[in-house]
């Protein structure tokens, strides 16, 4: 099976187990949901509590709670989509990165939740999605211009895209504060890859990790104290590499900086944590981690 790293090249995926998982934020219990005999990446989880979304062969489904069914999502001509999905803020749309046929690069798209005709957002390629704004006005995302990974924004209904980053190497992972006043990413501008923070426009651009690991995809509890977000060892990835099957941690720190502590050790890395998947109570977080068959 080939996959489409968060890095933005193809690799070789061995076959694995996904094990689809929640774990409690206060207590670190994991409760395991379902393991699938294929790969399935990111879930996010609907404001009703009642269901998560996820990806998988190229598809997006939701995954009932209580049946533990999953309901495949009519996405149109999206049917090579990636694990940079994102749900509005009022959960009424799907947001969608799809490699296209006619390049295979990814572009954004966007769609009601309940399926139908996708709405090309941005025509330029590749296009990597991560946070909608709680306005609802703006979609966030990674794209590659000039051989340049940075930060862009761009009306949700289309139109001029706006670049908010200009370091060298890789910036990635764009997802907005509740309040709509920050973006958190990662970049690997310090050596290794570390969370940052910056007002919505661009502005202001703050370290926020500092320790010895590789950090990605910083995620926003939805009161805005608390971030989650994945690490990789040091020396395990490049910095700028987002590989599947390698050891990893999920850990928590508060939005305003300062330790961390890690809320759970996993096989994992690519799909286990690409999107925002805290539950709309604040209490849970969904995940997958995988087995080698």
């Amino acid at each position: 099976m080939r996959v489409l790293t968060e890095h933005h090249h193809e690799i070789e995926q061995r076959p694995v187990v996904s094990i689809l998982e929640t774990v409690e934020i206060q207590t670190g219990k994991r409760e395991v949901l379902q393991e699938f005999d294929y790969l399935i990446e990111a879930p996010n989880w609907l404001k009703s509590g009642k269901e998560l979304i996820y990806n998988a062969k190229g598809c997006i489904y939701t995954f009932d709670l209580m049946t533990k069914e999953s309901r495949r999502i009519d996405t149109g001509i999206c049917d090579h989509c990636n694990n940079d999905h994102v749900l509005s803020p009022e959960h009424d749309q799907l947001a969608v990165s799809h490699h296209t046929f006619e390049d295979r690069q990814s572009r954004i798209y966007t769609l009601p939740i309940e399926g139908g005709t996708p709405t090309l957002i941005t025509p330029i390629a590749p296009s990597y999605l991560h946070g909608w704004s709680p306005d609802g006005l703006s979609l966030a995302y990674c794209a590659e211009r000039n051989d340049e990974y940075d930060i862009y924004t761009i009306p949700v209904k289309g139109g001029l895209e706006t670049r908010l980053t200009d370091s060298q190497g890789l910036n990635d992972g764009p997802e907005y504060s509740p309040d709509g006043r920050y973006l958190w990413f990662n970049s690997v501008r310090s050596g290794l890859m570390q969370l940052w923070r910056m007002k919505a426009d661009g502005s202001e651009q703050l370290q926020m990790t500092f320790d010895e690991s590789n950090s990605w995809f910083a995620h926003l509890s939805p009161d805005g104290k608390s971030v989650s977000y994945i690490t990789y060892r040091k020396g395990d990835v490049a910095p700028g590499d987002h590989p599947p099957n390698k050891e990893v941690e999920i850990r928590l720190m508060s939005s305003e900086g300062g330790d961390y502590v890690t809320l759970v050790k996993l096989f994992g890395g690519q799909g286990t944590l690409n999107v925002n998947s805290w539950s709309p109570c604040g209490k849970k977080l969904a995940f997958v981690s995988y087995r080698l068959k």
